[in-house]
């Protein structure tokens, strides 16, 4: 088993910026995939960022590629994502996830979740 534990959200206004954290532990080594997820009550899940433990590589959702970055911390099972310029659109609880098996992490279909953690972006 992995656990995830999210950590960063908060409350900003519409152009600031939040780091959300991903803590895992447990079985870490088993993941090739971590990634951020966000949903907003009486909405699909989206995927928002997803980066591959072992070679680095990331993948975003095309609205947000261009403010959000996802990074893994050297020599620690933490995933960050970095958002700049955030929108009140952006608002949703964030998830963090993990994956054992590559094609989960293209698909979305992560093994692992965190509880989630709040961002309110106030206009």
């Amino acid at each position: 088993q992995v656990q995830l534990v999210e950590s960063g959200g908060g409350s900003v206004q519409a152009g600031g910026s939040l780091r959300l954290s991903c803590a895992a532990s447990g079985e870490f080594y088993r993941t090739v995939c971590m990634g951020w997820f966000r949903q907003v009550p009486g909405k699909e899940r989206e995927k928002v960022a997803t980066i591959y433990t072992g070679s680095r590589t990331t993948a975003y959702s095309d609205s947000m590629k261009d403010r959000f970055t996802i990074s893994q911390d050297n020599g620690k099972n933490t995933v960050s994502l970095q958002m700049n310029s955030l929108k009140p659109e952006d608002t949703a609880m964030y998830y963090c996830a993990a994956a054992s098996i590559g094609h989960r992490c293209a698909s979305g279909a992560m093994e692992y979740w965190g509880k989630g953690t709040l961002v309110t972006i106030s206009s």
